[in-house]
């Protein structure tokens, strides 16, 4: 990236130097409120996204922009849509769809901050919260709605006086993702209810013939924006792997978290339960973890990652509700205690590290059952793995009290009835309330590997 001087040289003598000055945000056409905002928030130069996306952007272009984690597509996007609103003051002027409440949450926060001089008013509308105060929130007409797809449409189909048939802007963020989580029905019936003439973004992690058919459907003659089209992790991100016999991989986990108690972790699980009880075993051993998966009640959620984001807790013992597009600032170490199935998966996860330039380690835990994904992930990232070195002496020494934990944590569990990873409280929850805020549940269903309950419970009344 290049330094602040850099970035702000306008005037050169020589037409060479011009031809080859990196673009600044301003000599991409940027309004002077945006820019103000830009240089508060200690943006200095465009990334490779937002150089690319905002010429044809600010032309008023529908675009497809694939990009990797981390890149700056959040503010590709909101840049130009706050730049029309500038031009054209409107409530309801546009909307962002995104895949989980938590980065719902995230763009926000970034519409916000970028658009603070104009005095932009945003919504966030997510499963999980009061939908009375959302109803509110609506009818006093924000400028931009960022939402969940389950929760938008019930709006749109029910609250009385809210529509988004003046609607300008429409963003589908991590579109691959919506659609892996079961969405597109749901997207469908939102294209429907809104206006066909609108410049519409999509931003996708990798271009599926899912993502293709979607862009089909919602995007009249696009410009694609491709930066680095190979799906891979970025070069300042050490990798490593732990090889051991499954009924020690708890022992070498808390081994990790013994010897790295200095540095800030995100742990991956493939499962709610496994999520709920590393956590529990965590803190009875003293170390300061916080739970993040999809049984937690938003506020829940949002507490959990506000105490990581702030250091008030040092371990994030997470599912895949936090593999997509979060950006914790100081991350120094993400592993995976579980080997995700798909390797954009696996590359989203330890995406949280490194960011922005910054170094960081990925450490996962590799059992005589996970070698095969493992290989498959190399391949894909064209990066071999180190093995990660362990003191076995330290490891034996551990054994009786980790054992100690598991079966405290186990005990707990049955207590707070949380079953297997998605026992009977996901049903219950459904039949109580569910309906159609069930349909912005996150990925925690999906990513166990039990796509298909979602299917059963339609028939459910």
């Amino acid at each position: 990236m290049p330094s602040p001087e850099e970035a702000s040289t306008s005037s050169s003598p020589e037409p060479q130097a011009i031809a080859a000055a990196p673009p600044t945000f301003k000599s991409l056409g940027l309004i002077d409120p945006l820019l103000e905002a830009l240089e508060q928030m200690k943006y200095k130069a465009p990334t490779d996204i937002q150089a690319e996306a905002l010429p044809h952007a600010l032309q008023g272009r529908d675009i497809i922009g694939v990009a990797s984690t981390g890149s700056g597509k959040t503010a590709a996007f909101a840049l130009p849509i706050l730049q029309k609103l500038w031009e054209d003051p409107k409530g309801l002027f546009a909307c962002v769809i995104a895949p989980t409440r938590e980065l719902a949450f995230q763009i926000t926060q970034q519409f916000e901050s970028i658009g603070s001089a104009m005095g932009v008013r945003c919504a966030t509308i997510i499963g999980g919260v009061d939908i009375q105060s959302q109803k509110i929130a609506l009818a006093k007409k924000p400028h931009v709605i960022v939402a969940t797809p389950g929760r938008l449409l019930e709006h749109l189909e029910e609250t009385k006086g809210f529509s988004l048939r003046s609607l300008k802007f429409l963003v589908l963020d991590e579109a691959d993702r919506l659609l892996d989580m079961d969405f597109g029905p749901i997207l469908d019936k939102i294209l429907k209810l809104i206006p066909k003439e609108r410049t519409t973004y999509l931003f996708s992690a990798t271009m599926t013939t899912k993502v293709a058919k979607l862009q089909r459907a919602s995007l009249s003659n696009p410009v694609r924006v491709e930066v680095n089209s190979k799906y891979s992790t970025v070069s300042t991100l050490l990798q490593y792997y732990l090889l051991m016999p499954l009924p020690q991989k708890d022992v070498h986990l808390i081994y990790l978290a013994n010897t790295l108690a200095q540095n800030s972790m995100i742990i991956f699980t493939r499962t709610v339960h496994d999520a709920q009880r590393l956590s529990i075993m965590l803190r009875s051993l003293g170390f300061p973890a916080i739970p993040l998966h999809g049984q937690l009640s938003q506020s829940a959620r949002l507490g959990a990652l506000g105490k990581f984001k702030a250091g008030g807790r040092s371990i994030l013992v997470a599912t895949d509700v936090a593999s997509r597009g979060l950006d914790i600032p100081s991350v120094d170490i993400v592993i995976n205690y579980d080997i995700p199935t798909h390797s954009k998966d696996y590359i989203h996860r330890v995406g949280r590290t490194a960011r922005a330039g910054r170094s960081g380690k990925s450490i996962t835990l590799v059992t005589q059952y996970d070698v095969e994904l493992v290989l498959r992930i190399e391949q894909v990232i064209e990066k071999k793995m180190e093995l990660w070195p362990v003191d076995k002496d330290e490891v034996a020494l551990l054994r009786e009290r980790v054992d100690e934990a598991g079966r405290l944590a186990a005990t707990e569990l049955k207590e707070q009835g949380i079953k297997g990873g998605h026992g009977k409280k996901r049903k219950r929850g459904r039949e109580e309330g569910g309906g159609k805020d069930d349909m912005d549940r996150d990925d925690d269903v999906v990513e166990a590997g039990i796509p298909k309950m979602n299917k059963k419970s339609k028939g459910r009344r």
